[in-house]
């Protein structure tokens, strides 16, 4: 939906933004408050309302604003501000930069900035250009994160499988759920992608799919849910068979040869 600003309070002002009759009035009017704000460098709009499709009745805006890194600007004061219409993150331009990147404490907001869309640049594109950098893994960091993430997905299912044939069911249905998020890591930076927030994933896996007919939405998530659901060993197995393939064809045979045969327990059964 179209954002038509509208007029605010003094921009100088702390206070908090004005609620209008609409969520989509209450964050115009915010924009017209920063738009005149001389420390605001850029706006950033993240969240449900970046996901086309993804709105509800209960949706807000959620906008990221940043400011010169010298200076005071009063709106600062208003970071973590929250309401039922707008949602409010504040950070100087130094933090923006390596928000969500390797090395930054916040690294899991990374994906809030995949699809998300810029409201204000006064920088010349310079807010586009560090966005753009977040929206997808390069290379090196791709390659990094697939290998890093690949040996705890391996573990765990090696732990999960292990307990399984060792008779400890329940154990072993925790461990298999715990495998799935480092599985998720893997696949997505396999294809140098940012894994998404599972609100997001099946959103994510519709319109940019994994390359793979193994990755196919409702084949890859109704075999998440069922190892979620009870650890099936075969699911696991299946799962996993994939995934070394996967790993392999980027190069990741290093990593997993160090499992030596311990990878026999975690292979499809034939």
């Amino acid at each position: 939906m179209e954002i038509i600003a509208v007029n605010d309070i003094t921009p100088a002002s702390s206070a908090p933004p004005s609620r209008g009759a609409t969520p989509e009035a209450t964050v115009a009017a915010f924009v017209s408050r920063a738009e005149v704000d001389p420390a605001v460098v850029g706006l950033v709009l993240s969240g449900s309302q970046a996901h086309d499709g993804m709105t509800t009745g209960h949706s807000d805006y959620d906008v990221h604003v940043i400011t010169q890194d010298q200076g005071h600007s009063a709106v600062r004061e208003l970071d973590g501000f929250r309401s039922e219409h707008l949602d409010i993150v504040v950070m100087p331009l130094a933090d923006f930069l390596i928000r969500g990147l390797p090395g930054d404490p916040q690294g899991w907001q990374r994906y809030a900035y995949v699809h998300a869309r810029v409201l204000l640049d006064r920088l010349d594109g310079t807010i586009a250009e560090i966005l753009d950098r977040k929206r997808r893994l390069g290379l090196e960091e791709a390659w990094n994160a697939a290998n890093g993430y690949l040996d705890a997905y391996v573990n765990q299912t090696f732990r999960s499988l292990k307990s399984h044939r060792d008779g400890r069911a329940a154990m072993s249905h925790l461990d298999a759920a715990e495998s799935v998020p480092f599985a998720l890591e893997v696949l997505f930076a396999l294809h140098q992608r940012v894994r998404p927030y599972n609100k997001y994933l099946r959103w994510e896996l519709e319109r940019y799919p994994l390359s793979g007919p193994q990755w196919e939405v409702d084949h890859l998530l109704n075999t998440l849910l069922r190892i979620i659901a009870d650890g099936d060993p075969d699911t696991q197995r299946s799962l996993f068979t994939d995934i070394e393939e996967a790993a392999r064809q980027a190069g990741h045979d290093q990593l997993l040869d160090s499992w030596g045969s311990d990878l026999n327990l975690l292979r499809r059964q034939t």
